[in-house]
């Protein structure tokens, strides 16, 4: 035997050569979350008094560079998209259009977190540990300094929704659902006024967000259970084609929908949005408002398209309920809300119930459209908010309707800007609003959805009420004597304000590129 052996050497076992990802397709995602690493050592390192413009110009920089690389990616990007990070990711046409608008959209974001002149010392509070109510507490109120640490927070969060929008599998959707969540519940308990309704808000996102999050963790179990895989295409091809019992399939897809929903704020996982919206500081309501709402309509949609379009006939009575909830929910209690941040809040559940319509119809139209809604809504979504910013009380932002009793007055130019951003969120012709409500409405019908069309036209002329209703309260009520007054923005909220302002007016006349952008291409299912 031992001579045997001596003689005859071990076979020694194949090895499959593993192709190294392509890293080219997600530079922009590298660039991101190293500059956010590297805003941490900024914030170890630097002595305070420096950190601030260090970290405005880092992460500026990071977004610009990760712009530049994604543009030089799309130049010779493969039609049909590519898988990257050993098939992780999928880098194809819906994935690179959400990039590019996350990335712009985090441009103006970021300008409005960076802001010191509209809030002396900007936005958030300073020291970020003192309980509020405090000596400490009202003194910092006063100060100049700034919790810093936002920047690296906002670029995690950043890249966080950039790979959501592309994850091929669930567990890596999973992961950053979290990378892009828990930036936000921090950043939304800094404000600098206000304080405890600002920590209220930041303990009822992470209380319902961990909800959330444990419904898609479960549901991400069964559908392993189902389909013995996480990778969507695989869930798909097992849905399509297996004698097995749809209960564990149909159950993990209603947990993954409630999470998914949930980020999205549509209606009737909405119960965080208001309070949130109005909670956090401006900026940062701005940010989830425009940013978060893409990253996770771009989950919903590869989710839906990718491993569940062979079981539509099943699930899409369920989003028809679900899409008409949301509407009805967002333009019936917008009608009763006294606050502005709310009512943009219940404006952004509305919305969200009319970019489910595109999401339902699950044709290459619907899949365009939405993808074209959701550009046009959060740009006009984060000029709004840059708008609500400026108007100012002794206390703060006068959010209060009260408050904007004849604002067109104290501000003409002001009033005139909001009343275009908020016509366009009503969906009047030449704005971006009224061809992103045309084309997903129009996908929808060409798909067999006229009822539901129906009742989203009307949800919209109810909601074109309270968007009216505060036009009329600017321009035709006389102004409180004691009432706020309008903040000249500095250059940083101008541009972002400008930026929203002309993207909305621009999609609304000229819209061709976008929407042949948004049609470019359609998933990587592999």
């Amino acid at each position: 035997m031992l001579t045997y052996l001596a003689q005859e050497p071990l076979p020694v076992p194949e090895t499959t050569a593993i192709e190294p990802p392509p890293v080219g397709a997600v530079w922009p995602i590298l660039i991101i979350l190293a500059a956010a690493c590297a805003g941490v050592l900024v914030e170890a390192f630097l002595p305070k008094h420096q950190r601030w413009s260090t970290q405005v110009v880092l992460t500026l920089l990071a977004i610009v560079g990760a712009g530049a690389a994604l543009a030089g990616y799309i130049v010779d990007a493969p039609e049909a998209g590519e898988l990257a990070m050993y098939g992780t990711l999928a880098v194809d046409g819906p994935a690179l259009f959400l990039w590019g608008t996350l990335l712009a959209l985090s441009v103006g974001a970021v300008l409005l977190i960076a802001d010191r002149s509209v809030e002396p010392g900007g936005a958030f509070v300073a020291t970020a540990a003192i309980r509020p109510g405090t000596v400490q507490d009202r003194a910092q109120v006063q100060s100049t300094g700034m919790q810093t640490e936002v920047f690296p927070l906002t670029l995690f969060a950043l890249g966080g929704m950039m790979i959501f929008c592309a994850a091929n599998d669930l567990l890596t959707m999973f992961i950053a659902l979290e990378v892009l969540s828990l930036p936000l519940y921090l950043m939304c308990g800094l404000a600098r006024r206000r304080r405890l309704l600002s920590q209220e808000a930041a303990v009822k996102y992470f209380l319902l967000g961990a909800f959330a999050s444990a419904f898609f963790l479960y549901g991400i179990a069964l559908l392993y259970g189902y389909s013995g895989s996480v990778r969507l295409a695989d869930i798909g091809a097992a849905a399509a084609g297996t004698d097995r019992s749809d209960t564990l399939l149909f159950a993990g897809l209603g947990l993954l929908v409630v999470g998914l929903l949930f980020k999205a704020s549509v209606g009737p996982f909405h119960t965080w949005t208001p309070d949130v919206y109005q909670g956090a500081p401006t900026p940062v309501t701005a940010f989830m408002a425009a940013c978060t709402k893409v990253a996770a309509f771009g989950g919903i949609l590869r989710v839906l398209q990718v491993a569940f379009e062979s079981t539509s006939w099943e699930w899409r009575g369920v989003l028809w309920g679900i899409a008409i909830i949301s509407m009805v929910v967002g333009a019936v209690l917008g009608l009763t809300q006294t606050d502005v941040k709310r009512m943009l809040a219940y404006s952004s559940v509305a919305h969200a119930g009319f970019l489910l319509i595109g999401a339902i119809a699950l044709t290459e139209k619907g899949l365009s459209s939405t993808l074209f809604y959701l550009l046009t809504y959060a740009f006009t979504t984060l000029a709004a908010f840059g708008v609500v910013s400026l108007v100012r009380g002794p206390d703060g932002e006068a959010t209060h309707l009260s408050q904007w009793a004849g604002l067109a007055k104290r501000s003409p130019l002001v009033a005139g800007v909001f009343t275009f951003l908020l016509l366009a969120m009503a969906g009047v012709p030449l704005t971006s609003g009224f061809v992103g409500k045309f084309v997903v409405f129009e996908a929808a019908l060409s798909d067999g959805m006229a009822p539901l069309v129906v009742i989203a036209l009307v949800a919209s002329a109810v909601a074109a009420f309270f968007y009216l209703r505060v036009i009329v309260l600017m321009y035709f009520s006389a102004p409180a004597e004691d009432g706020p007054t309008v903040t000249v923005p500095g250059a940083f909220t101008t541009a972002a304000i400008t930026l929203g302002v002309i993207v909305t007016l621009l999609l609304g006349v000229a819209p061709a590129f976008a929407l042949d952008w948004a049609a470019g291409g359609a998933f990587a299912i592999r």
